[in-house]
């Protein structure tokens, strides 16, 4: 059963200025108490769609729109399994440019696919994912999917519907599917990486920050389904102050038109590390 989303997409996708044409590694090793090092990979699928290889190897792939990304890289974009095994797969919300091919992608590589409680439930229950590939839990809800993995769930300010195509009707059918959610993800070796989902500006971003200090942010900055370039360098100047940032949610929809030029000057001034990254393109922390 495939999950689908009423197109309005426009022919031409928007050019994004200031981006590096050429990949570069970002070295920030990060280092645990006991002094083991490693380095984190982070490929990014477009969207909100990343890889992310941890120290230890393992492959964490979060909301995985692929097939119909329209800046998907085009070696994975005709073929999911040029992704690579994947052990951990993460899901924010049920809009399709989040949940994208995870349904799809928990069966190829029979991995569980972890998500907001109330959207994996409709999942199971019209049969587009088995139960037993499926893990639900909700915010503050902590997880340790793999060895020296932690996953927890945050809050994000957000909506969230399932649009599903009944295959007895072939017709479009809408299903509630919870709250949408961010998550804090904590590598073996300490590293602590969270990816906001999609989200306007909510105050307990400075709770967040201050009890999971995480050291970098995967930020959206497109707008008008989340925060814009002004909204979310206000929330990481005033309230999260990370090492490192990772703007997303940008560049595959006209209707989110934030840039990362205007991110990079709403941020001026700022001593956090602005990671600027083309679709296709990895980095190392």
């Amino acid at each position: 059963m495939g999950i689908y989303l009423i197109k309005n997409l426009a022919a031409a996708a928007i050019a994004s200025a200031c981006l590096l044409g050429a990949s570069f590694g970002i070295q920030a090793q990060t280092q645990t108490s006991s002094g083991a090092q490693g380095k984190t990979e982070v490929l990014w699928l477009g969207q909100a769609g990343f890889r992310i290889k941890t120290p230890n190897g393992k492959v964490i792939l979060i909301d995985p729109w692929i097939t119909g990304g329209p800046k998907t890289p085009p070696m994975y974009k005709s073929d999911l399994s040029a992704i690579g095994p994947v052990d951990l797969l993460l899901v924010t919300h049920a809009h399709v440019d989040h949940i994208g091919d995870a349904p799809a992608l928990a069966k190829m590589n029979s991995t569980k696919l972890y998500g907001p409680a109330d959207m994996i439930t409709p999942l199971i229950t019209l049969g587009a994912l088995p139960a037993e590939l499926s893990h639900r839990f909700n915010k503050t809800g902590r997880v340790t999917p793999l060895p020296g993995v932690k996953v927890t769930a945050v809050q994000a300010e957000h909506s969230s519907l399932l649009v599903w195509k009944n295959p007895a009707t072939e017709k479009l059918e809408s299903h509630p599917a919870g709250e949408a959610m961010g998550y804090i993800i904590e590598l073996e070796n300490g590293f602590k990486i969270w990816h906001m989902g999609d989200t306007g500006l909510f105050g307990d971003m400075k709770f967040i920050s201050e009890h999971y200090k995480p050291d970098l942010v995967m930020v959206p900055i497109g707008g008008n389904f989340t925060m814009a370039p002004d909204d979310a360098a206000f929330a990481l100047r005033t309230w999260i102050n990370p090492k490192m940032v990772i703007p997303m949610h940008y560049n595959s929809n006209p209707l989110a038109s934030g840039t990362v030029a205007e991110f990079q000057e709403a941020m001026k001034g700022s001593k956090i590390k602005i990671v600027p990254m083309t679709e296709g393109q990895t980095v190392q922390f």
